[in-house]
């Protein structure tokens, strides 16, 4: 499903502390950084997997004059765009680093420790299955609020540490056990809640999630190459997001307030075509998977580190339904479609 172009023909033999992953769609100069900016990492033994889908030929030579120098990288090249959830499933498995730390390709670690920290914070605490990292703009250091994916209410916390339900794709990190105890990312989500989809299931298995608001990553914030919310990123957002709730065993009755208020965000944001086309797909999709409920302990997490922070059904129509789409965050970063 995918060759190797340069680097490394595979990773090193024997324990390693992380592989570092990263999904590649142009973006040259960013995405040469962000591979710079792995290799350059100190504290932890490391192998750094480059996963290209779809650049041009230009772009390709460009990269593999950069990985063919070094030892610790493999660069790869897939047959078709596997989406983010289907790329990063490819090269983390590939690897055997016992943890994934994942680096979207406009992004850079904020220092040379950024790997070793996270390696040693999942060492601390042994049933943390993931964290996330703080993503702050690369120009001028300021919390990114295009790639904040928690609770509205949470974001004065940003420079804290807390529990949460998922994690930002831009930097995170996995601990290898819990990614194959989970089974990885749905490859069926291509992006959008595909982070929040294998927490859950960790969750249910047991395994918390972290933010730590101290691990930060830069994030170069651009529009270029990214899935635009009039183009497609709304349909995913919404068609996933029903999906993962039918996974859970919700049932489309009890799924009507939030149905609905996806209705009043896409007619607010001139996207009611979208919406309905994403939610006939979602009911298409619902007949393959098989519901998992979560256990009566995950609930409690979920209600604890999720629902409580975004209050009310009131203040989550207003905060969220009724918001205006802004811009596609960094998790279609390297995808195009």
């Amino acid at each position: 499903m995918a060759r190797v172009l340069a680097g490394a023909a595979e990773p090193p033999d024997g324990r390693y502390d992380a592989d570092i992953i990263i999904l590649a769609l142009e973006r040259p100069e960013e995405t040469v950084a962000a591979i710079m900016s792995a290799c350059d990492q100190t504290g932890a033994a490391i192998h750094v997997f480059v996963l290209d889908q779809g650049s041009c030929p230009e772009t390709l030579t460009w990269f593999a004059a950069v990985a063919g120098k070094r030892g610790d990288v493999t660069l790869l090249a897939a047959e078709q765009n596997l989406g983010v959830a289907g790329g990063r499933n490819l090269i983390s498995d590939l690897g055997h680093g016992r943890v994934i730390v994942a680096l979207d390709n406009d992004a850079i670690f904020a220092s040379a420790d950024t790997v070793a920290r996270l390696v040693a914070a999942l060492d601390a605490e042994p049933r943390l299955a993931a964290i996330g990292c703080r993503i702050v703009t690369d120009d001028g250091g300021t919390d990114d609020r295009s790639s904040w994916g928690y609770a509205e209410g949470l974001r004065s916390c940003s420079e804290e540490s807390f529990d949460t339900v998922t994690f930002v794709g831009a930097g995170h990190a996995i601990r290898r056990t819990a990614w194959e105890q989970a089974g990885g990312y749905d490859p069926g989500l291509f992006f959008c809640w595909e982070e929040f989809d294998f927490c859950l299931r960790a969750i249910a298995l047991g395994w918390r999630i972290r933010y730590r608001g101290d691990i930060v990553i830069r994030h170069k914030v651009t529009a270029e190459q990214r899935v635009a919310w009039t183009a497609t990123r709304w349909f995913y957002f919404v068609r996933n997001r029903l999906y993962i709730e039918r996974k859970l065993g919700r049932s489309w009755v009890a799924l009507a307030p939030r149905i609905a208020g996806y209705l009043l965000r896409g007619v607010r944001n001139g996207l009611p075509a979208q919406t309905a086309r994403a939610i006939l797909a979602a009911r298409d999709m619902a007949p393959a998977m098989q519901s998992r409920p979560m256990p009566p302990a995950s609930v409690s997490y979920l209600a604890r580190n999720d629902r409580a922070p975004r209050g009310s059904w009131l203040r989550r129509l207003t905060r969220e339904a009724l918001r205006p789409l802004g811009r596609p965050s960094n998790v279609a970063s390297a995808v195009k479609r």
